[in-house]
């Protein structure tokens, strides 16, 4: 329904053009098995990325309550929006770690697996017997990966992070916001990134360990990930002595790139990249082909340095045009452009639509919710989109695939083990 919700799809069929998927059907990571011990956002971002690609993925929960980012919210159809995100393909298990036959029973599922993924508290992991070193000695073909908040080391091995501290941490909330009000970034970004590299290094163990036929256990801290991505506005700020200002919808370092608004209200974003750009602006959108000979403006840095004046007649100019109109023009004369969209509207974006990159997934209570496709498209495969998973809905199958019978199944449940 439009500025409400994605379109619905009835299949997973590849886009108009594209290579035919396997005719086998298997993805790039079927016969991988993937056992997580996950909460929040971070471990269960690499996980789903791994069941995407066809890994079978056994995500470990609490009996009774399970990860807590299952109650973050109740938005989707009674479920959490954070839940239905990140944990789409995979088996739900509860288990009671902290009894004797529920770590039998997750040695059971480790004995048969390819990669271990947990994000347990500081420390926790090796009071458990479930560090690297520790599996190393009863699983050696087993690939460990640890998320953390700022590493297994260091000074701060103990604390425990969650994303906004992480954002807090590394600097990100003094560029993000107003110049008036520092804000953190609207989504959680510590843990997409941390989540992100998890992924990719257990993909690049993986590789290791079938090529190389050696082990290595991936280690990802969210404060190391989004130090990462913080790099530009470190080496800037190491350089010039001060750190990018915050500027709202504008670039903090190039000029013009920002938000203007047009005479019916409407929020445009222009971005010019270079001198080209700049030279086309001024004469075909400015009307004022002058501008490139002057001192404040000929240079990129120049026009950052005066950018209250360059804004001002940019802003005039798009004062005197409505929205449709400006966008056009800048289109026809190569200038980069965009409207400001909410989230209503990024739903209903036609490129989603014209791309067909909605899928419909299952979820508990019977309901179908539509969710992306993965952003990266291997040719020849379809991604998995298979439903999110209740709390401890495959706990019988995996324990009967175990060699578990009905009545050892009944005691564990009886006992509170499952």
């Amino acid at each position: 329904m439009a500025g409400t919700t994605p379109p619905q799809h009835d299949g997973a069929q590849p886009s108009p053009g594209a290579t035919p998927p396997r005719r086998d059907g298997t993805l790039p990571l079927a016969g991988i098995t993937v056992v997580s011990i996950e909460q929040a956002v971070a471990a269960p971002f690499a996980t789903r990325q791994l069941a995407d690609l066809g890994a079978r993925v056994i995500k470990v929960e609490r009996p009774g309550g399970g990860d807590f980012a299952r109650r973050y919210d109740t938005t989707v159809h009674g479920e959490s929006s954070y839940f239905v995100w990140l944990n789409r393909s995979k088996e739900s298990v509860t288990l009671d770690l902290k009894t004797g036959a529920g770590r039998a029973v997750l040695d059971e599922l480790l004995a048969d697996a390819d990669v271990f993924v947990q994000n347990l508290a500081p420390g926790a992991a090796e009071r458990m017997g479930l560090g690297p070193a520790a599996l190393a000695g009863r699983f050696p073909s087993l690939v460990p990966c640890t998320v953390s908040g700022y590493g297994t080391s260091g000074p701060w091995a103990d604390r425990k992070a969650y994303d906004l501290l992480v954002q807090c941490q590394t600097g990100l909330v003094s560029l993000t916001g107003s110049a008036a009000q520092a804000a953190r970034v609207g989504v959680s970004i510590a843990d997409i990134a941390a989540g992100m590299y998890a992924y990719s290094g257990i993909l690049t163990a993986l590789f290791t360990r079938a090529v190389h036929g050696t082990v290595h256990p991936v280690e990802v801290s969210l404060f190391e990930a989004l130090a990462e991505w913080m790099s530009q506005p470190a080496h800037y700020t190491a350089h010039s002595g001060a750190q990018p200002p915050r500027a709202g919808t504008q670039h903090a370092t190039i000029a013009p790139y920002g938000t203007y608004t047009a005479a019916d209200g409407t929020e445009v974003l222009i971005s010019v990249q270079n001198e080209r750009e700049w030279a086309s602006l001024c004469r075909d959108f400015l009307g004022a082909p002058g501008l490139t000979g002057d001192p404040r403006f000929a240079t990129g840095s120049a026009r950052v340095r005066h950018r209250r004046e360059l804004n001002a007649l940019i802003a005039e100019r798009f004062a005197a045009s409505d929205g449709d109109a400006a966008m056009k023009l800048l289109d026809s004369i190569g200038i980069a452009n965009a409207p400001v969209n909410d989230v209503a509207q990024f739903l209903d974006h036609p490129v989603l639509a014209g791309r067909d990159r909605w899928r419909p997934v299952g979820i508990p209570g019977g309901h179908t919710v539509s969710a992306l496709l993965p952003p990266a498209d291997l040719a020849g495969f379809v991604p998995r989109m298979d439903a999110v998973p209740a709390l401890g809905e495959h706990t019988d199958a995996v324990l009967a695939a175990l060699g578990y019978d009905s009545a050892a199944v009944d005691a564990l449940r009886a006992g509170g083990v499952v």
